[in-house]
C-alpha cells in the first residue's frame, strides 16, 4: 500500500514540477526584461519635432549650439554628450577636491530635505529655464522619470538638478557609472551618443528611491514604446 501511495506522489510531482520550473523561469525572464530595450526606445525618438526656441551647447566652450529639445508625444528628448554632475551630498567620490565646480546642493532635494547623493543616485540635469526652453512648460519637474540611453544600455533616472540655461547634456556620477561611462568629474563623461528621454507629468516618490525610479521608468517606457 505504501508503495502505491509513494508511486502516486511521485507521479504527481513529475507532472507538477516541470510546470513550476517553467513558471519560475518565465517570472525570472520577465523580471530581467521588465522594460523595453534601448533600440525600442530609440526607435520612438528617431526624428525630432523641435519644441525648444533655439538649440543648446553641450559645453561652455563648444563652438556652436547644436542640440534641440524635441517632443515625442508622452515624452521629450534630447541627444547630447554627458558631463558629470557631482553636486549634492559630500561623498568620497563627489566633493571640492574631486570636482572643481562642486556645489553642496541640488535643485531638488530628497524627501528629508537633504541634497541628492550624486555618487549613489542616478539623476540627470535639465537646463535652467530660459527663452530657449522652459522644462516645466513641457510637463517636466523635479523627480520626474527619465530614461538615459548609451551604447545599448538603459538607465532609469530622475530629474535631480538644474544647470546653466544655455547648456544641455549632464547627469550624476551614479548615472554615468551605471551606463559604463567614466564617472570622474575631472576627466570622465561621454563626448556624444547619449539620449535623454523624459516622460511628461511623471513623478518618482520619493525622489531618492532608485528602485522606484526604475519600476516607474520601465512602466512609462513600455507605454511610450507601445504608442500609449
Amino acid at each position: 500500500m505504501r508503495k502505491v501511495v509513494l508511486l502516486a506522489i511521485l507521479a504527481i510531482a513529475a507532472a507538477v514540477l516541470p510546470t513550476a520550473i517553467a513558471s519560475a523561469a518565465t517570472t525570472a525572464t520577465e523580471a530581467v526584461q521588465a522594460g523595453p530595450t534601448a533600440d525600442q526606445i530609440l526607435a520612438r525618438v528617431a526624428s525630432c519635432k523641435q519644441i525648444s526656441s533655439g538649440t543648446y551647447k553641450t559645453d561652455e566652450d563648444s563652438g556652436s549650439a547644436t542640440v534641440p529639445v524635441c517632443d515625442a508625444g508622452k515624452a521629450v528628448f534630447w541627444k547630447a554628450d554627458m558631463d558629470i554632475d557631482c553636486d549634492g551630498q559630500r561623498t568620497a567620490e563627489c566633493n571640492e577636491n574631486t570636482d572643481c565646480c562642486f556645489l553642496p546642493d541640488t535643485a531638488f532635494p530628497q524627501s528629508d530635505g537633504k541634497p541628492l547623493n550624486a555618487a549613489k543616485l542616478p539623476y540627470l540635469v535639465v537646463p535652467g529655464s530660459s527663452s530657449i526652453w522652459n522644462y516645466e512648460n513641457s510637463g517636466l519637474r523635479g523627480g520626474g522619470s527619465c530614461a538615459v540611453i548609451y551604447h545599448g544600455k538603459v538607465e532609469y533616472a530622475v530629474i535631480g538638478d538644474t544647470g546653466p540655461n544655455k547648456i544641455i547634456g549632464e547627469a550624476s556620477y551614479a548615472t554615468a557609472k551605471d551606463l559604463g561611462i567614466n564617472p570622474d568629474p575631472k576627466n570622465g563623461g561621454a563626448d556624444s551618443g547619449v539620449t535623454y528621454v523624459c516622460f511628461k507629468d511623471s513623478a518618482v516618490n520619493p525622489i531618492e528611491d532608485h528602485a522606484a525610479a526604475t519600476s516607474t521608468g520601465e512602466k512609462l517606457a513600455t507605454a511610450f514604446v507601445g504608442g500609449h
